[in-house]
């Protein structure tokens, strides 16, 4: 399943550590969002995983379902992939 995952963590030490995970599954495609192509049971790990870091009464994570219709119908002005500047830059 391809889902949509959006977040927003309080604490930056948090919200940088959601960040690494959601690494480990998926694309950054802007800076609280990334796509991820997994199975249910994956699904399950990385719910578990972000669950075990987040503070629920500060922060917020949803996953929202991408089905393949919308993701034709997908529009996209500009640039379509974001690009981390933390770790995209190389210095000469």
């Amino acid at each position: 399943m391809r889902l949509l995952v959006i977040y927003d963590i309080a604490d930056p030490r948090r919200l940088s550590r959601v960040a690494r995970i959601l690494k480990d599954y998926g694309e950054r495609v802007q800076q609280s969002k990334f796509e991820i192509e997994v199975s249910a049971r994956v699904l399950a790990e990385l719910r578990t995983r972000i669950a075990q870091v987040i503070d629920q009464a500060e922060d917020g994570v949803k996953y929202i379902p991408l089905c393949e219709r919308c993701l034709q119908k997908t529009e996209i002005i500009g640039q379509g992939r974001y690009i981390d500047p933390d770790s995209e830059f190389v210095v000469v």
